[in-house]
Parts: C-alpha cells; structure tokens; sequence
C-alpha cells in the first residue's frame, strides 16, 4: 500500500540518525518505585449480613452451550421451591434492581412479583436465554421448536428442560419442585417448558405471554403491520447486550414514520437488514407456515396436559393481548378434570399484575387489583404445587375482573357460563342511518355512510405528538388502549355510531364480533373497528371523567386477507363486502346513563403502517406511488346490514 504523503529524504537522513542514538528495544529500562495498587485482582463482598445468597452459574446444555443463570437462595431456606424466569432482557438487571442486603429491593421491576417470591420464601432462579447477554450460543426470536423452522436439536423447550434438570440435581436447598413463570417474551418462555416438560415441573405461570405474531400479538394484527414495534426489533437483534438504541430525528413518532413511508422502507433507512427477525417478517407479511407452524396455542393444542398452568390475561393488553386467550382455549379441553387450567383476567395493562393495580390512565377500580391477584390468587396457586404440606387453593376455574363494577368474578368457564348459572347470548348491535347504534335491523334510511381515507393524513391512533413505545421517562405508551376516544371521533375520516342512554346495565362477557360491510373505491383496505362506553356528560364522582370515551375492544384488519389469513387477495372496487373478525375479549358493565358507540376508521397511524389502498404484493415494499385516497362506505340497509354481535349476559 502506498503512503498518502512522501517522506523527504532530507527529513529521512535525520530520523535515521536520530532512531540511532536511542536505546535498543531490548536495552535495560529504568525502574521506578511500585506504588502498589489500592484495587484488589479480586474483591470479595462481605455478605454476611445479607439475608439471600447470590450465585452466578453457567448451565450446560445438551448441544454443550452454557446460559447464565442467576440464583438467590433465601438465608436458612431448606426445601423450598425454585422459580424460574428464562428471558432475554438481562438476567443481572433483574435480580440487581436496588443493591441491597435484602432480596425484596434487588427483586423489584419487570417479571419479579416481588411479596410473593420473597415471603413465601422461594429460591429465584432468573436465567438469559441462549445469545443473550451473559449466555452463550446463537439468538433467534421466540426460537421454534425443533422442526422445520428449527433443523438444530436444541430450543427453548429443551433448554428449559435442561435448566431444571441441573438446578434440582445442584441446589440443596430445594424441594426438587420448579414452577416457571413470566410476563410478554418472559411469558413466551413457561409455556415453550410444557412442550415434553421435566419431570420437576410443578407449576406453570404465563403472564401476558407472546404466543401468535402474525394473529394478535407483537408484530401483526389480522395482517396489519405494527410497525410501532419496530425498535424492539431493532434494539433485540442489533447486539447481544441491547446496546445499540433505537434513535428518531423526530419528537412525534407520526412524524418519523411519514416521512419514510413505508415500514420496509424504514428499515431500509436504518440498516434493518442486517437483522435475521427483520428479514423473516418483511418476507411473510402473510399467515403462511413461518408464522401458523410456530404459533404456541397450535403447538400446544397437541401436547398432552402435564403441567398446571395458570394463564394471566390483562384486558387492556396494549402488546399481547392475543395470547393468553388464545392457548386458554387450545388447552383447555384437555383439562377434563377442571383442576389443571386456571385463567385469570385483570383490568391492567401489559404486566400490570406485578404492579401497582388501582388504576389504568384515567379509570379507577376501586381497590388495588394487582394485589389482589398477587395475594388471593397467584400466592395460593404457586403454593399448592411449589411448598411442602400447602393446602389446596381454593380458585375458580376463571377469575375475571369485571370492569364497570368494578368487582372480581368466580367462574365456571370463559366466556360461556359463570357460576349463578347465567350464560352469554349473541346480541347484534346493528350501525344505523343517523350515526345511530341499536339492537334492532335498520328497516330504512340510507344505504351507507362514507368518507375519504387519505394515506397522506392516516388517523392517530392517539393524541399527538405520537409518543414512542416505552416505558420509561414519563412515557404513557402502556395506557393508549383505555385513551379517550374523543380524539377520533371529531374526525370526518372516521365514522360513529352512538346509542341512546341505557336504562338499565348491559354486561359483555367474551369477544364481540365484528360483522361489517363495506366497500372501497381502492382495491385494499383496513378497517379498525372500535366498541367504546361513553360515559354521561357529568360524573359527579370524577368530574374529569365526563363524556369519557372508553374502549372497551376494538381491533384491526387487513381487507386482503377477507377471503383467507394465507392468500391475500385484491378486492373488487366499489363493490359492498363481508368482512368478520373478532374484538379482543371484554368483561364489562355498560351502567345506566352511559351510552354505547362504535367507530370504524381505516387507518390508526403510526401504530400500524399505512394500507396504501392499492393491492400490491407485498406492503413491506410499497412505493409512494401506490398510496391513494379511496371512498370508503360502511353499509347499513337491509340485507347488508353492518352490526357488532355482542356477547350478552342473560340472568
């Protein structure tokens, strides 16, 4: 290689003759006197006064790679159970929160239910799944079981396995019984451990599990892309340690995600590429095997039942509200003695239960809820399989909060009977001339409403400034699905339907089903579809609460998969059309005085990326040429009446 600047032959001659004088490398150097380092090669702590011990641990697994694992076992404890957390988001971090000589402090945060775990005495085990931070191997997101998607003899079922096997053979402290539990990709991972499950498992606890991307979790919603995810991705895949951070040259996310477009374009921009998940998703915008063959309610629908689980569900769930409903109802047939499958449904947020749980933004519950379920519910159910000579708890098969009483429900099953022998009826509430909601068919009035959906001005799906996902730095990101609705419904890109005031309480117990027909002058289209109680103009209990609108469900759908999730399919222009899908899962009192509305839109921005209205093949690579404003009717006339099929509660 050539030099970028020529040494001067002059200025040579006096380097060389200076190099000369100088001392060969090898020559004697003088000494000084060593100031002895005050730093020791290796401190050992004084923990004497802690009331846990800590251990840090490599587990091997059968393909010979070994995982971080972190255990605290509580000072004295003899023959107790081990909880097991597996997770990729820094096991350290979760077993260091406030350094402390007590485990309660270095316990609190994500995943821990902290008073359950440090007074009922258990040994937690918290453990970074293979690639991640402290663990050796190779990082696939939500890793499928050996199979197809899987040629290598190791997931996340059998590192599990694996796990346990060591920790009941190496911890002497314990009774030989694991329970595993977790919230989101944490709560992915006790539902990978019933896949052929150790002999030691006892107990198993998913909260707000991550179980079907492409239908109702992460990463899509019937189709629709949710690109408000994509620094999760990022941040996730980038690096082993989560190190390099997402970044936006825009306070509002709307902002940023308009000015690239498209989602794919977005990753273009950001190097996103590079990334195996990302590849895979821009790739499948579609319900083809990569997505059905991994999706964890299908896996395990043909599993045997082995293990008690208890499925925790947050009604307002603002990332994975699909999940735990989805495997209560692929497991639960095979509980045929009603005691191996509990499900739990709280009016929280995504992880809410191991928070605290008297509100969710501006709604209150009355009592901490959070608590209750912690302390009436998740204590006794852990105890009963995890500590020695513990009664049996004394659980509901389903324990449901209902929002709007504000009060907790015993059940018999979800969402068909409870236990005062009462049952849930379908009770279409039809969309009527007038911007009008009832229970009865329209006879007359207009066919249709309409508006223009405009790509270039999408709908927020919340107020802006568009806030990024997070949770941090006062960021609300985990209260938008109980926003106040009122926002969109002034909006003539959006249309609304409202009731009279109810006389008396109307109870929902399970999924609305959206009936809708509609038409576009495009050849796609998505609709969302909003069921919302409007509170009276005054509420004397919380003045600020009047004319609130409340979601109590509401969803999205991708119009080209009308005819089949796996075959997307351009739509026939301006011609009226069925489309069917279900709300996410409510258990609500609509009170007297409050009404009931329905909004439909066709976009909700930056949240999802944009329909751009045009089909093309693949969305994900959609030129700018390909947005276009379309019409769009919402049907209301005999014979193509649009209606949402409410899940009533007859008494």
């Amino acid at each position: 290689m050539k030099p970028r600047v020529a040494v001067r032959p002059i200025l040579l001659a006096l380097l060389l003759t200076a190099s000369a004088a100088l001392p060969a490398a090898d020559a004697p150097q003088a000494k000084y006197p060593n100031y002895p380092s005050e730093t020791p090669a290796q401190f050992k702590p004084a923990t004497a006064s802690f009331d846990y011990v800590r251990r840090e641990v490599m587990i091997p697994m059968r393909d010979g790679v070994k995982l971080h694992t972190v255990i605290l076992v509580p000072k004295g404890a003899k023959h107790a159970g081990i909880l097991l957390t597996r997770t990729p988001y820094d096991a350290n971090a979760l077993t260091s929160h406030t350094m402390s000589g007590h485990l309660a402090p270095m316990l609190e945060g994500y995943d821990n239910a902290t008073d359950v775990i440090v007074e009922d005495g258990y040994i937690r085990v918290v453990q970074d799944v293979r690639g991640k931070y402290g663990s050796e191997g190779d990082y696939v997101m939500n890793r499928p079981v050996h199979g197809p998607l899987n040629p290598t003899p190791v997931d996340d079922a059998t590192d599990t396995y694996d796990t346990i096997d060591w920790l009941v053979k190496n911890i002497p402290e314990s009774n030989g019984r694991v329970g595993t539990l977790g919230i989101s990709y944490d709560g992915f991972e006790p539902l990978m451990a019933l896949v052929n499950p150790h002999p030691a498992l006892k107990v198993s606890v998913p909260m707000n599990p991550m179980v079907d991307g492409w239908m109702g979790d992460d990463w899509f919603h019937n189709g629709a892309f949710r690109q408000q995810n994509m620094s999760y991705i990022y941040e996730q895949e980038a690096s082993r340690d989560n190190s390099i951070h997402w970044w936006s040259n825009y306070h509002d996310t709307y902002d940023l995600f308009m000015h690239y477009g498209s989602a794919g374009a977005l990753g273009e921009a950001y190097g996103m590429n590079q990334l195996g998940f990302w590849n895979k998703v821009v790739a499948h915008p579609a319900y083809d095997t990569f997505w059905s063959a991994q999706a964890v309610d299908k896996l395990l629908a043909k599993q045997p039942l082995k293990v008690p689980v208890m499925l925790v569900h947050s009604l307002w769930d603002q990332e994975d509200i699909y999940g735990a409903q989805a495997v209560y109802r692929a497991i639960k047939p095979k509980d045929t003695g009603g005691q191996m499958v509990k499900l739990v449904m709280g009016p929280w947020h995504h992880g809410q239960e191991i928070d605290e749980g008297s509100s969710l933004g501006a709604i209150q519950f009355g009592s901490d809820t959070a608590k209750y379920f912690r302390e009436h519910i998740l204590r006794p159910f852990l105890a009963q399989y995890l500590k020695d000579g513990a009664p049996r708890a004394n659980l509901a098969p389903v324990t449901a909060f209902q929002t709007g009483t504000n009060r907790w429900e015993r059940l018999d099953r979800w969402p068909l009977a409870c236990e005062r022998g009462c049952a849930t009826t379908s009770h279409p509430l039809y969309l009527e001339p007038g911007n009008k909601l009832g229970f009865q068919a329209p006879a007359q009035g207009a066919a249709y409403d309409e508006y223009v959906s405009d790509p270039a001005h999408p709908v927020p799906y919340r107020a802006r400034p568009s806030q990024p996902m997070g949770y941090d730095n006062g960021l609300t990101w985990s209260q938008w699905l109980v926003d106040d609705q009122r926002e969109a419904s002034g909006r003539t890109d959006v249309l609304t339907y409202v009731s009279e005031p109810l006389s008396a309480p109307l109870a929902i117990a399970g999924a609305p089903e959206v009936n809708l027909v509609a038409s576009t002058s495009g050849t796609d289209s998505d609709w969302v579809v909003k069921l919302i109680d409007v509170y009276p103009d005054q509420v004397a209990e919380q003045p600020d609460m009047g004319g609130y609108q409340l979601a109590v469900a509401m969803d999205i759908f991708r119009g080209r998969y009308r005819t089949g999730f796996d075959k997307p399919a351009p739509l026939a222009a301006n011609q009226p059309l069925a489309y069917r899908f279900s709300l996410p899962n409510a258990n609500h009192v609509f009170l007297p005085g409050h009404r009931l509305m329905v909004q439909v839109q066709s976009s909700w921005f930056p949240l999802y990326d944009r329909n751009p209205q045009t089909f093309v093949p693949n969305i994900f690579k959609a030129q700018p040429a390909d947005y276009v404003k379309a019409t769009q009717r919402v049907y209301h006339a005999p014979g193509k009446a649009s209606f949402i099929a409410l899940p009533v509660v007859a008494k």
